[in-house]
This record gives C-alpha cells, sequence and structure tokens, in this order.
C-alpha cells in the first residue's frame, strides 16, 4: 500500500504558512513510519466563491506551489453558481498542470439540473481540445452528490470552518494480497478487512502526530482501494481473483459488492468515497479487458450502483457528442442522488481517435488501452430540454 496524497482543504485565506509546515512534517513523518508517499496536495473551498479574476487563482497557486504543495484543487462549480464559471476552467486547466476542478452535476440535496449537466459535457468537449492528446480532462471531473473533505483529486474542495486534512491511499494491493490463498469468500473478505484495519490504524498514528503538532483536524481516510498500472496493484486482478474469469463478465458485480463491503466493514475513521475505485486508464487489468472489449462503460456505471467513485479516465471517441456525453452523465447523476452515494465522471474524448483505437499516454500512471465506445444516441423529448429537479434518494425497503 502506499498513500497517494496528505490533502490539506483550507479557505484561501487561511494560515498557509502553518500548513504549509504541516506538509512538510507530513512528508517527513509517513516516510519514517515507512510509507511511500507519493504526493502532498492542497484543495480550497469552491472558487467562485473566491473569484477576483485568473490572476487571482494564478496568485493563489504560485504561493501554494512555493510553498510545497504538489497539486492544487480549487473546488467546484456548483449548480446555484453562474455558469460563466465553467468557461474559466480550460484557460486555467490549460495554463497550469499543478490545478485541478471539477463541476457539480447534482448536488448534495439531491437537485439535478439538466441544462448544466449539457454544460458540463460541452465543457469536456472544450477540455479535450486543449492538448492533442485529449490529456487536459485529466484535471477535471464532474460530481454528484460529493461532500466536501475528499482527499482524492479532482473532487477535493474544503467546506466551512477549521482547516483539515485527510489522506488517500493506494490500496488494491491490499485486496489482491488478502485474497491469494484464501480458502473460501468469507475468509477472502475477512483477510482484506484485517489487512485495512491494519494499515488504517499505522496511518491513523502518524495523522494524530501532524493534528497534535500543528493544531489541524484530521478528517480520516479515504480508504478506497484505488489501483496503480501494475498487474499486482490492479482492483481488477482482485476481481478475477475470486473467480470472476474477466472483469466486466458476469460475476464481476457480485464480487465488487464484496470488495466494497469489506472496506465497509472495516473499523477506521474514513471520510471521502472509501468504496472501490475503477479507473481505466489507471488499472492494468481495467485497461487490458476495455481493451478486449470485455470491459464496458455500461458496466463501470452498474458497479457504482454497490461501490466505486464512478466514472473514471474513461477513454471515449474523440468525437463524442455533447449529446452523447449529456446522456452519460445525467445516468451517472441519477445512480448518485437515488442511491445517495457520492460519484464522479472524469471522461476523457481522445481527438482523432474512434471507438477500438489505440491509447497509449507517455505517462507513467496511465496503462496502455483502447477507447471505449459509447451507447449513447442523444437525448430528444423532455430529456433534450432545461430542467431543475429534485430526485428522492430511494427510502430503505422501498
Amino acid at each position: 500500500m502506499e498513500i497517494r496524497s496528505v490533502t490539506f482543504m483550507m479557505d484561501p485565506e487561511g494560515a498557509l504558512e502553518r500548513v504549509a509546515r504541516a506538509g512538510e512534517g507530513a512528508r517527513r513523518w509517513f516516510r519514517q513510519a515507512g510509507f511511500s508517499l507519493q504526493t502532498i496536495r492542497l484543495a480550497t473551498t469552491p472558487f467562485p466563491s473566491w473569484w477576483r479574476g485568473r490572476d487571482g487563482v494564478t496568485s493563489y497557486l504560485e504561493g501554494y506551489v512555493g510553498a510545497g504543495f504538489d497539486y492544487v484543487a480549487i473546488g467546484p462549480v456548483r449548480l446555484d453558481d453562474d455558469p460563466s464559471f465553467l468557461g474559466e476552467l480550460p484557460p486555467l486547466i490549460g495554463a497550469h498542470e499543478e490545478l485541478f476542478a471539477s463541476a457539480e452535476i447534482a448536488s448534495t440535496d439531491g437537485r439535478i439540473d439538466t441544462g448544466r449537466v449539457r454544460e458540463v459535457a460541452e465543457l469536456v468537449q472544450a477540455l479535450s481540445k486543449i492538448r492533442p492528446d485529449g490529456f487536459a480532462n485529466l484535471y477535471f471531473t464532474a460530481i454528484a452528490n460529493c461532500n466536501p473533505g475528499s482527499p482524492f483529486f479532482p473532487v477535493s474542495y474544503h467546506g466551512s470552518g477549521p482547516t483539515t486534512f485527510a489522506v488517500a491511499v493506494e490500496a488494491a494491493d491490499l485486496a489482491v494480497g488478502a485474497f491469494e490463498g484464501a480458502g473460501c469468500l468469507p475468509e477472502a473478505q475477512e483477510r482484506l478487512v484485517e489487512a485495512i484495519e491494519r494499515e488504517a490504524g499505522r496511518v491513523v498514528a502518524v495523522a494524530a502526530r501532524i493534528s497534535q503538532e500543528f493544531d489541524l483536524v484530521f478528517g480520516g481516510i479515504d480508504f478506497s482501494l484505488a489501483p496503480y498500472p501494475e498487474v499486482a496493484r490492479s482492483l481488477g486482478t482482485a476481481i478475477e481473483a475470486l473467480g470472476v474469469p474477466c472483469i466486466g463478465g458476469h460475476g464481476s458485480l457480485f464480487a465488487a459488492a464484496l470488495l466494497a463491503e469489506g472496506v465497509d466493514r472495516a473499523n477506521f475513521t474514513r471520510c471521502g468515497f472509501s468504496g472501490l475505485m475503477f479507473p481505466v486508464l489507471e488499472d492494468a487489468i481495467l485497461a487490458r479487458r476495455a481493451a478486449e472489449g470485455v470491459l464496458t462503460v455500461n458496466d463501470l456505471l452498474l458497479y457504482s450502483a454497490v461501490c466505486g467513485a464512478g466514472l473514471d479516465t474513461v477513454p471515449l471517441p474523440g468525437d463524442a457528442s455533447a449529446d452523447e456525453l449529456t446522456a452519460l452523465l445525467l445516468d451517472l447523476a441519477a445512480l448518485a442522488v437515488r442511491l445517495d452515494k457520492p460519484l464522479t465522471a472524469r471522461l476523457m474524448p481522445l481527438p482523432g481517435l474512434g471507438a477500438g483505437d489505440r491509447v497509449a499516454f507517455d505517462f507513467p500512471y496511465f496503462a496502455a488501452s483502447r477507447v471505449m465506445a459509447l451507447r449513447g444516441m442523444g437525448l430528444g423529448g423532455l430529456m433534450g430540454g432545461q430542467s431543475r429537479l429534485e430526485l428522492w434518494a430511494r427510502p430503505r425497503g422501498g
């Protein structure tokens, strides 16, 4: 297991010097405790609430990077924010590789704005054209029913109140190790729970030191079993170790639910998603099954119903229309609201590529794959218009 990020969340007017020192302490103490720590990150309150123009964002960003933070998330454009803020993101993301952002398509109180969903789909299209390879969408995600406090980027943002910090882990290898040699499904799940609790205890010990030393609130661990593009660190490997021949085949949903429930059963201070993540391009086996045509976008949506963070680093045709992207985002928003769970969509239309074309980025955190097909045919009738509505979460037992 590695720590992907220790993420500090604060108001831009907060005490940056103290938080920067806490970041330095986190780097030192986690490594002294035997962890591999990849990045120290900072997330602000949603940028429309402190907007003073692009130069103001750049000024804050330069200060944060100069203070030692590897990446900065400036939070979401929320449903109630002026949609013009969406248009500010392409030039900002295009100019700053350290910057991440998001946009709300479903609020935490159950509202979905179909017009905003389309605007976000058009933003995804615009971001895909910033670079010839479509890579800019790595820095942006649509969010649905996502509260503040998650340490994973791009969804991360600060709410209100004191500065906090949280830990995001890269722990798919714990599941792979737990399932190797297990004699039955209950034993496999029990071994996973034990591994999570063991590693979480080590993380909390260091976090408590940071909290006490710098008087910061520890928000918890997002113990999502995030992968790395190696077979031994793949969620696909873990699921197939349970007996599913290929993730994407029948039985995968059950395996995903079993894994997610293992995270739920573990006792630790949790935050964010704390489930499974299926980022296609960040997972060696997911990327392979997508290239083989076994794993589809609809499969990923289905698995999000029982676990997961939604759709992540999904390679899509470069000519995907706004209608097709809108339809996909509406499906994800409906899942998030009806099931009352946080979900995101980091979609990556790739210019010049069509379904089935090979995808290979010169980026160590991505595996080679192929462009995944969309089943969207556009929207018409009432769904083709603009509406703001509420969907009620499904009551238990209903």
